[in-house]
């Protein structure tokens, strides 16, 4: 062994290394006698991963010979992820058994690669078993937590363990970011604008951070806050939390991105849209390691193209979308793409509403008639015209097309829940009951045989279908609520339509119906006598059939005469009824006895061609000659000679 491996290992057997410049140092000059020792070509690999040396460390590793890279499976899967290539790396961690620290990063990679369902199982077994490692815990807690908010955000809540915040979400300020963006996620904005104050106290707070460190952890922190304010409508508290945040002091480039649209979006009207697309569009190209999760990506796509419609770049919007949507033709349950057919119809429209915007679109649902993004244009543009009945024809076609489709996808779009409540929502509107009933019974009976069907569909199927005196129908009602039942026995509304749709049935729900809240404490402060005073309201459709009913008329009742309406005299204002009307008042005014014409040429035409006289014989032959009747003069006096002054030359003598 020479002197150089010698001090490389007394330097590694030493506690606590913290040195790593020498680590590296002392491997580079044990290298210089054995350049293909593997031991010491695995200890520079660790030393450079611990310097943030990833590049040079993959580098050292793929030179290296298959010995080493087996050794180093574990650095190698690490050094793959830090450089973006995480396909790669979580395959190979994949294959590393009975590996905590592979574990790890298996699960960071599929939660970049997006693969937020399998990230957070395999979290989920970390958390199960000790942690051999100092605030390995923690950091398992919040991975977590940041799992759970992507999986809402995907449409997947219901793969979540925990829905609501608990005391061990305040304890850390990335704790409280991760719940306060699945509250987001979920629609529940008031308390993500809790949760993300809380988190900015925290990390105010803390004392092993520098100024600098807390800026920068604070900066993403305000830029969800930001986002927050903007969809509660606080526009003022945007405005000026907006003032606050400097994009550009951000270390991460996708923030810096997100931080610029909302810091965009906060300002509210849109005074210079040009200004504004030169800001946007002017980003710096993202590394393979700071790339921005697809939801991230789409909205802002979908934000450059807007602002491109705002400045009249409507054949690049239509050439972009169109691309997009011929790869991944529709129909769709994706709301990015519905939502580029939408930027799609509007750049085609030039952004028209109204009637002149429907005309341009119609032509397009006739070409696209799977298109939902399209057909919910024009049936929101009918809405906005007030024309429920078109909207509702259109909403139809598309559900027609997509029932005789034979695709399982095209069934998943057609029983959307989205779809569904649309379609229940424009019925409503126009008082159709039975319709309704009827769609959300075909919904719920498509869904029912689903592993995962939506809850909150089912739970709309049952409360309409619970009310009907069909067998049937109560039969699915009992059958949608035992699923709920069964799936959340802590629900109070799955609970509650289960007892009710077993009311009548010969199934016990005693146990049941005492965990519901009893009646007498629901109607406790309930005044009786007051309603009974006030009078029942009725419902509208009963309101509406009460009063046809009293419009119509009696078997025994004579009809009544109608009326007849007065019209408005149309007598001249000057009218005198002691006057004999002129007898010549309906004869042109050039024909009347009374005409007199202005200047010297009318006077002597109308004594030429007096009402009732007789025409001169050589006059009539003239006028008769040439092109006929009274026409030739009319024209020879008009035409200034002409003729007539070729009649009146003298002729030469030859």
């Amino acid at each position: 062994m020479t002197n150089e491996a010698r001090a490389l290992g007394a330097l590694l057997q030493r506690k606590g290394v913290d040195n790593h410049d020498e680590v590296l140092r002392a491997c580079n000059a044990s290298l210089k006698q054995s350049k293909k020792d593997s031991h010491t070509l695995h200890a520079k690999v660790v030393a450079l991963l611990k310097l943030d040396r990833y590049e040079n460390a993959l580098h050292v590793l793929e030179n290296g010979e298959e010995a080493l890279k087996h050794e180093a499976r574990l650095e190698r899967s690490y050094a793959l992820y830090k450089t973006g290539q995480l396909a790669e790396a979580e395959r190979i961690a994949k294959g590393i058994d009975d590996d905590r620290g592979a574990r790890h990063v298996e699960a960071q990679a599929l939660y970049r690669l997006e693969d937020f369902e399998r990230s957070a199982i395999l979290y989920r077994e970390l958390s199960k078993t000790h942690a051999p490692i100092d605030n390995e815990e923690n950091d398992i807690r919040i991975n977590v937590g940041a799992t759970d908010a992507h999986l809402e955000w995907a449409r997947k809540g219901h793969l979540i363990y925990k829905k609501k915040s608990g005391r061990e979400d305040l304890e850390a300020f990335e704790l409280a970011y991760n719940a306060a963006c699945a509250s987001i996620a979920r629609g529940e904005l008031a308390q993500g604008e809790i949760l993300l104050r809380r988190s900015q106290d925290l990390c105010n707070a803390l004392d092993d951070l520098t100024e600098a460190e807390k800026v920068a952890e604070l900066l993403p922190i305000r830029v969800q806050q930001l986002y927050v304010l903007i969809r509660l409508g606080k526009s003022e508290d945007a405005v000026k939390l907006a003032s606050q945040i400097t994009p550009r002091d951000i270390s991460d480039g996708s923030t810096v991105q997100v931080a610029e649209i909302n810091c965009l979006a906060a300002s509210g009207e849109i005074k210079n849209p040009y200004l504004n697309h030169r800001i946007v569009n002017a980003v710096t190209p993202l590394p393979k390691t700071d790339k921005l999760f697809t939801i991230q990506s789409d909205q802002i796509d979908q934000d450059r193209l807007v602002l491109d419609l705002l400045i009249s770049k409507f054949g690049g919007v239509v050439k972009s979308t169109t691309k997009t949507l011929t790869e991944n033709p529709p129909p769709t349950a994706s709301s990015h793409l519905n939502s580029l057919s939408v930027l799609n119809a509007a750049a085609h429209a030039q952004c028209q509403l109204g009637k002149i915007g429907i005309k341009h679109m119609l032509p397009l649902l006739e070409k696209r008639p799977l298109d939902v993004g399209l057909a919910m244009v024009v049936v929101q543009l009918y809405i906005l015209t007030n024309n429920h009945g078109s909207a509702a024809t259109v909403l139809e076609s598309l559900l027609k097309h997509l029932e005789n489709s034979t695709s399982a996808n095209d069934q998943d779009v057609r029983f959307a829940p989205g779809l569904v409540a649309t379609v229940v929502s424009l019925y409503t509107l126009q008082g159709r009951r039975k319709q309704i009933k009827t769609e959300l019974a075909k919904a719920a009976t498509y869904w029912r045989h689903k592993s995962k069907p939506p809850r909150s569909l089912l739970q709309a199927a049952g409360l309409t279908l619970v009310e009907s005196s069909k067998p049937d129908d109560q039969a699915s009602a009992r059958d949608i609520f035992s699923i709920l039942h069964k799936e959340d026995p802590g629900s109070k509304i799955a609970t509650a339509g289960y007892v009710a749709a077993h009311a009548f049935s010969s199934t016990p729900v005693d146990e049941e119906a005492d965990n519901l809240t009893p009646v007498s404490r629901l109607i406790a402060d309930i005044d009786i006598s007051a309603l009974e005073d006030a009078g029942v309201l009725q419902p509208k459709l009963g309101l509406d059939a009460a009063q046809a009913a009293t419009r119509k008329r009696a078997l025994d009742e004579k009809p009544k005469p109608a009326k007849k309406r007065l019209r408005k005299s149309r007598l001249p204002k000057d009218y005198d009824a002691s006057k004999a009307p002129d007898p010549e008042r309906w004869l042109p005014l050039k024909e009347r006895s009374s005409y007199r014409p202005k200047g010297k040429k009318g006077r002597q035409k109308v004594a030429t061609l007096t009402q009732g006289g007789v025409e001169k014989g050589g006059e009539a032959a003239a006028g008769s000659s040439g092109k006929g009747g009274s026409e030739g003069v009319i024209k020879g006096a008009a035409g200034g000679g002409g003729g007539g002054k070729a009649k009146n030359k003298k002729k030469s003598k030859k």
